[in-house]
């Protein structure tokens, strides 16, 4: 019976761009989703970026009609508003958790967990003030609940109750502070819960709001295919590499905002590096003016920034973990700035 090979037996082997996924068996399935030790350059890259840095990356392409990733970049989720009595807006959402297998690399599927059936969840998106609603149902197979970052009730906070299978409940408080939080299930064992998708950005602007850009979400994570404790795969926004293969288009001395959260389980830090290029950080989202300004930011599970930033050169800027393990297992992307 062949074993399951870790991460690091796949770095060993000089097999970096297929992932190590889930061992032996989805080789078998799918062989084509390895690409083999070569330094040719990806296609639209500079002469001088063979093989993205050394490495190489996975082949063939994942369906992007179950998720795509470029699209959850910038797919900010309002709710169904109206106006209170009191002249307020509410915001209501329909959320459901639900067991889906989804596709983390081209061929290769991860038994997840989701909200409204898909990992990362939506984006939920308010003005600080606003009263929101979740209306929750969990139609999965296992007990959950939603916590979500920020200041609420004890009661709104989603530790208890824990909502059993075909439960329903509903979280309803004022959005504050303004700021980049995240929502994550917090049934124990936590650390599984997270690690199997439960989770999503929650964005509170500012009454004011902030300066024009051309925003995006990217949310850090990581899967374990074959839970043996350490990610076979790393990404932003699920699927490996997928932002290399397809760079983000955006145009020279345009403002780009991008909400980075960090939700990998199972190491300890992950990072963003731009290349080319700087940023101004806002921590948390929380100010209205920059912590500093850098070109690389390491973040903790459940930390997350507002970044800032314009590229001064047309031509393709990468972006990646400064931990090479994780870039390489799929963390890396690319922004193509056209003049």
């Amino acid at each position: 019976m062949p074993r399951t090979l870790s991460r690091r037996e796949f770095l060993k082997l000089g097999t970096v761009g297929t992932l190590g996924i889930a061992g032996t068996a989805a080789l078998r399935q799918n062989p084509a989703a390895i690409a083999p030790p070569s330094d040719a350059s990806m296609p639209g890259m500079d002469d001088g970026m063979h093989g993205m840095e050394g490495s190489n990356i996975t082949t063939g392409e994942v369906d992007t009609s179950r998720f795509d990733p470029m699209k959850y970049l910038t797919d900010f989720d309002y709710g169904k508003t109206s106006t209170l009595p009191n002249g307020r807006t509410l915001r209501e959402w329909d959320v459901f958790a639900g067991d889906k297998e989804i596709e983390v690399a081209p061929g290769i599927f991860f038994p997840a967990w989701t909200y409204n059936g898909q990992v990362p969840g939506p984006t939920f998106r308010c003005t600080e003030g606003d009263r929101l609603r979740f209306n929750f149902l969990n139609a999965s197979a296992h007990p959950h609940t939603i916590h979500f970052h920020g200041i609420h009730p004890p009661a709104m906070d989603g530790i208890t109750p824990n909502i059993p299978p075909g439960g329903r409940f509903t979280y309803e408080f004022d959005a504050q502070p303004f700021g980049l939080h995240l929502y994550h299930c917090h049934t124990m064992p936590l650390k599984r819960h997270i690690h199997k998708g439960l989770y999503g950005t929650f964005i509170i602007d500012p009454p004011q709001g902030r300066q024009p850009a051309k925003e995006m979400v990217m949310m850090m994570n990581g899967f374990d295919t074959n839970f043996d404790g350490e990610n076979e795969i790393y990404a932003v926004n699920t699927v490996a590499f997928h932002y290399a293969k397809h760079p983000i288009q955006v145009k020279v001395g345009e403002l780009i905002r991008v909400y980075l959260v960090n939700i990998t389980e199972f190491d300890p830090i992950n990072s963003l590096h731009l290349h080319a290029g700087m940023y101004k950080l806002f921590r948390t989202g929380t100010r209205l003016d920059y912590y500093e300004y850098t070109d690389n930011v390491i973040m903790g599970q459940g930390e997350r920034h507002v970044l800032e930033f314009t590229l001064e050169y047309p031509g393709l800027h990468m972006f990646h973990a400064h931990q090479s393990e994780l870039a390489e297992l799929g963390w890396m992307g690319m922004f193509e700035a056209k003049s």
